[in-house]
């Protein structure tokens, strides 16, 4: 069942997940395609995320996007740089895709919103990654305690070596030692790759294809943002004939026969990684597998050191002895 309609207001509009978004000149949705897309959602009783671009859109589009329950996610250099409809205030969802920008935005207290990082997990020999990023990261929430919630995004996955996954581990680690320090009653901060698993009982995937999809600038749909940065042909209907989701049962958890018996609940099973790694929507790579156990094992770490100060004392997540299904396939 459709829960959410992500609408991208233009081409430029911030990645706030895996994918990168290649597009560099301005494509504004049509404000009646925006309005359309409104409609549509209204009908089907979902809600709407709205993705941002760097820049102000016109006050009219700001005007239709007020006329239902919506979500905005903007880059954090809009939420600095504007104000009246666009300013701090109205972003639920602020994206970092720069240390600096993370580093240097005014965080205030008690913040509701949800901050997302997204950062290469490889060293790129330029700081932007790998065992710098870990520091960073490490001193980061130490530093903006007042976070509720930080979703970091590792933007580079299906690149990961077995030495990258090694230096991942580690820095799961030290996040866990992080959050252990800056925690404080009767809240802790929450960082997705540690703390959901801990929170959840039952797998909470992106389910892209089945509870949200996506309207592009070009008044197409699709299955995520990332489908459509990657190939605009890769439409699955659009407003004018509605939905068209070939092969749609695919994408539900049921016909993934490795994600529906696995208990790493956090992991977001992006079916455009899968597709893009093993050609195939519900199967998963090896890295975005062991990625995902890495974060599930040191998720039990954390909760074993949390659980003495009084923390989900009733909360148990089992040992494991592996980290990619497969190998237990093929034993």
């Amino acid at each position: 069942m459709l829960r959410y309609l992500i609408i991208l207001l233009d081409d430029t509009s911030t990645s706030y997940c895996h994918y990168n978004n290649p597009k560099t000149e301005k494509r504004l949705i049509a404000l009646d395609d925006l309005k359309a897309g409104i409609v549509f959602a209204m009908k089907q009783n979902m809600t709407i995320q709205f993705i941002y671009p760097s820049y102000e859109i016109p006050a009219a589009y700001h005007e239709a996007i007020e006329t239902i329950d919506h979500v905005k996610i903007m880059p954090a250099d809009l939420v600095v740089q504007t104000h009246g409809n666009a300013s701090p205030q109205s972003a639920d969802v602020v994206v970092f895709n720069s240390w600096d920008e993370f580093e240097k935005f005014k965080f205030e207290k008690n913040n509701d919103k949800i901050f997302v990082l997204r950062v290469c997990g490889r060293d790129d020999g330029r700081g932007r990654g790998g065992r710098d990023a870990i520091n960073r990261v490490s001193t980061t929430v130490a530093m903006f305690s007042d976070i509720t919630r930080l979703n970091i995004i590792i933007t580079d996955i299906e690149t990961f070596t077995e030495s990258d996954l090694e230096s991942y581990k580690q820095w799961l680690a030290e996040l866990a030692a992080t959050i252990v320090k800056t925690g404080r009653a009767p809240s802790l901060p929450q960082i997705n790759l540690l703390t959901d698993r801990i929170l959840l009982d039952k797998m909470n995937n992106c389910n892209a294809g089945i509870e949200n999809i996506t309207l592009a600038p070009n008044g197409e749909f699709y299955i995520c943002p990332a489908f459509y940065m990657e190939d605009e042909e890769d439409s699955i209907g659009n407003l004018k004939k509605g939905l068209d989701i070939k092969n749609r049962h695919l994408y539900k958890l049921e016909y993934a026969p490795l994600c529906r018996i696995c208990d790493a609940y956090q992991c977001k099973r992006c079916v455009w990684l899968n597709r893009k790694t093993t050609l195939e929507v519900n199967t998963p790579s090896r890295e975005q597998c062991v990625v995902a156990h890495l974060e599930r094992n040191a998720s039990e770490y954390l909760l074993n050191e949390l659980k003495p100060a009084g923390y989900f004392k009733d909360k148990k997540i089992p040992a494991i002895d592996y980290l990619d299904p497969f190998d237990i396939i093929r034993n």
